[in-house]
């Protein structure tokens, strides 16, 4: 069995992260058994290294190897690319092609980006990996072939299976032994490293000094959160190379090339949705506001009833001045005439606005609510039978007139003489 540090040397792995050690370690241990491995990681963090040490150290290795791109093969085509065709199974199918997996037999089929493959093929894939069997598209002849699977993604396969957009069963059937690559912003003490590296490999391509990082660009190079991985830092590394003159770069230089590199050290969220128990305070708040407006509203109509039963302007004016210290009883300021006249407030006729109330606020605002809630809750349906009453008689039973009068609807009128058998 060969050495981990052999295997970065043999493929150009550069980095002594703990974590990345243990997933060489994993594909090494695996590689002499045909179990079905799966890969995952974010995109950029160099997926495609494990399945090519696997397949070099299997029984397999001189058999073929080929790498698919399961996302970027259109969805109408894919089960033809993987599985082959027959002349004539669609339009365009001018001749029997071979698939992959007829082609790769004995050897070893890369499926990078599974999590993108359609539930169709899932199934076509599942039948693979539990009997070896496929059929052509378009073909009832089934086939068998004998194929190494290795399969990646940067996927949630979790949050996947559970939108129903990946097949639970086969998740399980690949992942027999999951290999994980850690993010690039884990592997802090690889960064300067693999920068390094790859400044080195530009310079000869290029044919030109190697550019190197002053001390406060290092410790901005670590301190960057890396979304794209090492995808991203070795293009960085080839644009500074190609673009700066000066072979020092200073912290200003690099980061002018880092994108939202003010915000690098800040914590990122992946793959959070937000919930409806997030607004849950703001609900509460709205809740308790339609209360409160819909208690103001109650102390309204029964003051208005008040109003037009007793034709006694003392008692309205001293409910007036109790709704005025519930909706503005934190208030220590005088009401001006104009501000607080009842006549005002409520559109009374001009013999109700003869007293200018100042308001005197309560000890607690809320003592009088309850009260009036209590009262209205007794008294409010009799007050209201006797109104429509009123209303009628004054209007010769013309309810058109009457409900234009007490400000409903004609339908609301129809339904309180019916339910009140007025």
């Amino acid at each position: 069995m060969e050495s981990i540090q052999s295997i970065k040397q043999r493929f150009e792995i550069i980095g002594n992260d703990v974590k990345l050690n243990r997933a060489i370690e994993k594909a090494i241990q695996v590689a002499p058994t045909d179990i079905s491995v799966l890969v995952t990681g974010e995109s950029g963090v160099g997926k495609e290294a494990i399945p090519k040490i696997i397949h070099s150290l299997s029984h397999r290795k001189h058999a073929k190897y080929i790498a698919v791109n399961c996302g970027a093969i259109p969805e109408g085509t894919i089960d033809s690319e993987l599985f082959g065709h027959e002349k004539g199974a669609f339009t365009g199918a001018t001749a029997t092609r071979s698939g992959y997996f007829e082609v790769a037999d004995g050897g070893t089929i890369f499926l990078d980006e599974v999590g993108e493959l359609p539930l169709t093929t899932q199934v076509r894939l599942l039948r693979v990996l539990e009997n070896g069997e496929f059929l052509k598209v378009g073909s009832s002849q089934v086939q068998k072939t004998d194929v190494r699977i290795v399969a990646a993604t940067n996927v949630n396969m979790f949050e996947a299976i559970k939108k129903e957009k990946f097949r639970e069963d086969l998740y399980y059937r690949l992942s027999t032994v999951e290999i994980n690559i850690p993010p690039l912003r884990e592997r802090k003490e690889d960064i300067h490293l693999l920068f390094r590296k790859f400044a080195s490999d530009f310079g000869q391509k290029y044919k030109m000094p190697t550019i190197r990082l002053d001390d406060d660009a290092v410790q901005l190079l670590l301190k960057y959160r890396w979304p794209g991985n090492i995808r991203q830092l070795r293009n960085i590394a080839e644009q500074v190379s190609v673009l700066e003159e000066s072979r020092l770069i200073t912290l200003a230089t690099l980061n002018g090339y880092l994108p939202n590199s003010s915000n690098s050290n800040l914590p990122a969220i992946v793959g959070k949705e937000k919930k409806e128990g997030d607004f849950s305070t703001e609900r509460e708040i709205l809740y308790k506001v339609l209360f409160d407006m819909k208690g103001d509203l109650n102390d309204l109509k029964k003051l208005t009833l008040e109003l037009l039963k007793h034709n006694d302007s003392e008692k309205v004016q001293e409910e007036n001045e109790n709704l005025i210290r519930k909706i503005y009883g934190d208030d220590e300021e005088e009401y001006t005439e104009q501000e607080e006249s009842p006549s005002k407030i409520l559109q009374l006729p001009e013999p109700y606005s003869e007293k200018p109330i100042v308001k005197t606020p309560p000890v607690d605002k809320y003592d009088f609510a309850e009260e009036i809630q209590e009262e209205e809750t007794l008294s409010l349906q009799d007050k209201e039978i006797e109104l429509i009453k009123k209303s009628l008689e004054r209007n010769k039973g013309k309810r058109k007139a009457a409900s234009a009068e007490l400000g409903i609807s004609e339908r609301t009128l129809y339904r309180k003489i019916k339910q009140y058998d007025l």
